[in-house]
């Protein structure tokens, strides 16, 4: 799913695309976390502790998941 070109995509948080889409950050972040081409930074958590994982997510990717969401 991800392209070379996607490196210079504008990237979007996941609190950008929620509120563009009308979904929850939540769901955003569950839909991207395993995406190929999404960056992100931090770490998984252990157990009983909060995660801290930023992540940010090239148009192009963004583009092609709406995609496949919408059929």
């Amino acid at each position: 799913m991800p392209t070379d070109t996607a490196i210079f995509d504008r990237h979007f948080s996941p609190r950008t695309l929620a509120e563009m889409w009308g979904f929850s950050e939540d769901t955003i972040l569950r839909w991207f976390e395993d995406v190929p081409g999404v960056l992100k930074q931090g770490s998984e958590a252990g157990r009983g502790k909060r995660r801290k994982i930023t992540i940010r997510i090239p148009e192009s990717i963004a583009r092609s998941v709406y995609a496949e969401r919408i059929r």
